[in-house]
């Protein structure tokens, strides 16, 4: 495994799709890398030679990449929450930010069902 910016790459995989496991690189950036550091999107990790690796970590390099990356987000998510904005409050509270329903779905968010006692509908 080709070891760049602390992260194992899958070896037996195309370049493209091995530098994706790197948090903070989706695919355009994987190809912008890899075209910056003069080497194939076809060619596999295990037949990157050791000066190919070396311009790929190069082109790392020049983005905001992994822990750095994580606090960053951290960072910005707790500015919100101590602001106070509508976004910080769905934060703090593990609700959706994004104008989801909250009724019926959003089980990612809210976590298990907790069920409430007579909660059942009245009937007529």
């Amino acid at each position: 495994m080709a070891r760049i910016a602390g992260v194992d790459i899958p070896k037996h995989k195309r370049g493209v799709i091995s530098l994706t496991y790197i948090f903070g690189i989706g695919k355009s950036r994987a190809k912008q890398i890899l075209e910056t550091a003069n080497v194939s999107e076809d060619t596999k990790v295990s037949d990157w030679t050791d000066e190919e690796i070396g311009n790929i970590r190069e082109a790392v390099g020049a983005f905001t990449i992994e822990g750095e990356l994580r606090t960053e987000v951290q960072l910005n998510i707790k500015r919100l929450m101590d602001i106070g904005c509508y976004r910080g409050i769905r934060h703090r509270s593990g609700l959706p930010l994004r104008g989801q329903r909250t009724k019926n779905n959003s089980r990612t968010r809210k976590g298990r069902r907790k069920t409430v006692a007579n909660k059942k509908k009245a009937t007529k």
